[in-house]
């Protein structure tokens, strides 16, 4: 039986649009990557533990303006600190993800595969550094979301003179960005296993802050 256009654009909805080719998928992604935006202020909370040589419960509260950075610990395994404990600096988002990205202009991107990812289509690639060294962080693979281009998920490998480390990062919208949402860590630190779990969440992004946040 001949089916009329109505019916095909239906059966075509009901399934799903089909997966890009992979240089398509590199190329949007290419694109994203350079013109993703950054929030010039953010608010947010994290929560991190920690279990090895150290076992750490911590819950902060972060204000963050371009590179100033104001750091509130909210709790301590489970309970209010006595005394505040606040840190002011000064230092890059190591989360930001046009940070962690792998370039294809530094990076072989090979395709593996599709996988749903916060109910969304993503495109699966091996990376692989197109120089080569014994330390430092590398990215090992990374799911491009298939509307946005820009990574659900970085993995990455890290290696010094003591530690060796594997993890990933998670990323998702948020107020109109791409924040980090998880980021956990398995290494192995002076012969001594440890892992770390960093949860984010509860972005703001006001228009300004009083001068008073990066005061000591």
């Amino acid at each position: 039986m001949r089916r009329t256009l109505p019916a095909i654009a239906a059966a075509v909805l009901l399934l799903g649009a089909a997966p890009l080719d992979s240089a398509a998928v590199l190329a949007n992604y290419a694109r994203a990557i350079e013109t993703v935006a950054s929030p010039k202020i953010s608010i947010f909370i994290y929560a991190v533990s920690q279990a090895g040589p150290t076992d750490i419960e911590q819950r902060h509260r972060i204000y963050r303006s371009g590179t100033s950075v104001r750091d509130e610990t909210l709790s301590i395994d489970g309970s209010k600190p006595k005394l505040a404990a606040v840190r002011i600096g000064k230092h890059e988002d190591r989360y930001a993800v046009a940070r962690l990205a792998p370039r294809p202009a530094q990076y072989e991107l090979l395709f593996l595969t599709t996988a749903q990812i916060g109910g969304r289509t993503a495109y699966i690639f091996d990376a692989t550094p197109f120089v080569k060294s014994g330390a430092g962080f590398v990215v090992t693979r990374v799911a491009i979301d298939g509307e946005t281009f820009l990574p659900r998920t970085i993995s990455f490998k890290s290696t010094s003179l003591d530690a060796r480390a594997e993890g990933e990062v998670a990323y998702g919208p948020a107020g109109g960005y791409w924040m980090p949402t998880l980021a956990t860590v398995s290494a192995t630190v002076n012969g001594s296993a440890a892992r770390e779990r960093i949860a984010f969440g509860e972005y703001r992004f006001p228009l300004s802050l009083p001068p008073s946040t990066f005061q000591r």
